[in-house]
């Protein structure tokens, strides 16, 4: 399943200050709201199960991928390749997932990652799986999710009321990051006990319920778009982007973030070395402190200093990142990766909700999708340089110095830039 926003919530989501209700109740109202809904609560369950076996795939694929090369550059070139297809061609997905039926996009998207777990299932199961094989259908993957993605997004208004719809964003980013602490887990489990194939077939099937959800539900196509307009539209997007120093601000914490902290959790399998448990009980470590950051999101809602405050999390977090990296593995690397998971969850939340906040609504999705390739684009290239680097080095310094990095950048924009610093 293609990966949701995280913490992607817009105006409407704002509490109401003068009619608060006891915490516990404001809280749960929050999170469950959009389940009364069959809809949403179908596609809830569907994508969650995708997300889950996409997360015990990822933790098979990583391993194996180590086992075939034993090199950390090619952990750094899958996650790349994964995630460059993403970087390409989002925007054009959120055209096409305006133009044609939601629904048939994601069952086609669903489908054709389908087929690349189903054909990594058999090149495993027969022992001819060669390390360019994985890297095509990760390829082959991410080009999928780049249309499935946008198509996705598009289609969760249609699950639920206009009032709802921040309700059920935030539960979608909670069922993403559910799945990134449940599925490794799992993974760890299956590949100890049946194998790396069980694991690329557990993923296959996943899928299946996705496409099966979707092809009962009945919802209403798109209305025709007009195309004439759209290079005209994106140019909009991008000048507003160029001339307003808060978002380009944002943009540029949203990228160093993803580049420089991120990979952390694509090279986990260099730190656990030849134990596939502890790779597991971290990656699901990492995910329990995600959910953890999204609780923390909902209950805080809008507050005053919400810059001050990314800026803050961001230079912490590069020194969490730091610290796991040169510590030893060990009881307090399980510490700071639950705190790491929740402290990136905190900053992409609060950057989305920033750059939401601060774009008017009649360029809204244009600028959302400037910020998400900004977002989403770190994470490959990030990999791609730290998976390079540590080849010649170690994992450890690395990882060490583009903590560092991502601290040195938070606090010179926490000194120097007050559009960011007063959002």
């Amino acid at each position: 399943m293609a990966e949701p926003v995280i913490g992607d919530r817009g105006d409407a989501s704002r509490p109401d200050p003068a009619a608060a209700p006891p915490l516990g109740s404001a809280l749960f109202g929050r999170l469950a709201a959009a389940f009364t809904f069959a809809k949403f609560r179908n596609m809830w369950l569907a994508a969650f199960t995708s997300a889950v076996g996409t997360w015990v795939q990822r933790i098979a694929q990583q391993w194996l991928i180590l086992s075939l090369t034993g090199s950390a550059f090619f952990l750094g070139l899958d996650t790349f390749l994964a995630e460059l297809p993403l970087l390409l061609f989002t925007l054009i997905g959120g055209v096409v997932a305006d133009r044609y039926d939601r629904r048939h996009l994601l069952m086609g998207s669903q489908g054709l990652q389908m087929a690349c777990a189903l054909t990594l299932t058999a090149l495993v199961f027969f022992d001819v799986v060669q390390v360019r094989h994985i890297l095509v259908l990760s390829f082959m993957s991410g080009l999928a999710q780049a249309f499935g993605g946008p198509a996705f997004q598009s289609l969760v208004p249609s699950l639920v009321p206009r009032q709802h719809l921040p309700n059920a964003v935030a539960l979608n980013s909670i069922q993403f990051n559910l799945a990134q602490m449940v599925g490794p887990a799992i993974g760890g489990v299956v590949m100890v006990g049946l194998g790396m194939a069980a694991c690329f077939g557990l993923n296959s099937l996943s899928f299946l319920v996705v496409i099966a959800v979707l092809g009962l539900m009945q919802v209403p196509p798109p209305a025709p778009a007009t195309r004439q307009r759209l290079l005209t539209e994106l140019g909009s997007g991008l000048r507003y982007v160029r001339h307003s120093r808060a978002l380009r601000g944002l943009t540029v914490l949203a990228f160093a973030t993803t580049s420089l902290a991120l990979p952390i959790r694509a090279f986990l399998p260099v730190f656990a070395e030849d134990d596939v448990l502890l790779l597991s009980r971290m990656m699901t470590t990492f995910g329990a402190g995600a959910v953890a950051g999204a609780l923390v999101v909902a209950w805080l809602g809008r507050f005053a200093h919400m810059g001050r405050t990314l800026l803050q999390t961001q230079i912490v977090f590069g020194g969490i990142v730091t610290a796991f990296a040169l510590l030893p593995v060990g009881g307090a690397s399980y510490v700071l990766l639950f705190l790491g998971g929740t402290a990136l969850l905190v900053i992409a939340s609060l950057t989305n909700s920033l750059v939401q906040l601060t774009v008017p609504d009649e360029l809204r999705g244009r600028v959302i999708s400037i910020y998400l390739v900004a977002f989403r684009g770190g994470m490959p290239l990030g990999s791609l340089v730290s998976g390079t680097l540590i080849a010649q080095f170690s994992a450890p310094p690395v990882i060490a110095a583009s903590g560092c990095l991502l601290s040195l950048v938070a606090a010179l924009f926490l000194l120097g830039h007050r559009q960011v610093r007063e959002l």
